[in-house]
């Protein structure tokens, strides 16, 4: 199975991640190094030649049995897409499917866990829906966008 480009913007976003990642972990990193070995495991020869490869413009890249993690109603989660369709240019509407349930109450007196739900995202791996403090319910990690 092919994996679409991500764009410009994302892959120098990934790098970004892989050197904090790195000095966290004690091994000095800089950030052309992060760079080339983002282009090696795209499987570029080296940087310039990803990024030459990769547009500017995020693509579109949801499709079901895709591996996701991010955030829903403010609790992180790692799970996959379950179904997937274009709505609009720059929307998509998905079904998520979590690894494992998510406890989507605040408060310490009760829970409801959720495990699967369908939202609509935009270009940059974000919901259309927003709690009543502007944040949105679903936020994507490793959206194309670089989100």
């Amino acid at each position: 199975m092919d994996i679409p480009l991500p764009s410009r913007t994302a892959l120098k976003a990934q790098a970004k991640r892989l050197r904090a990642a790195l000095n966290d972990a004690g091994t000095p990193c800089t950030h052309a190094q992060a760079l080339e070995s983002i282009a090696h495991q795209w499987g570029a020869r080296d940087w310039n030649t990803l990024s030459a490869r990769a547009k500017d413009a995020p693509q579109p890249g949801y499709h079901p049995g895709q591996k996701i993690s991010g955030r829903y109603l403010g609790q992180p989660f790692a799970g996959q897409i379950k179904a997937a369709s274009r709505v609009g240019s720059a929307r998509h509407r998905l079904i998520l499917r979590f690894d494992a349930p998510v406890d989507v109450v605040r408060s310490a007196l009760f829970s409801s866990w959720r495990q699967q739900v369908n939202c609509v995202v935009d270009a940059t791996g974000r919901s259309l829906r927003k709690t009543s403090d502007g944040v949105p319910h679903v936020v994507l990690d490793d959206a194309w966008a670089g989100g």
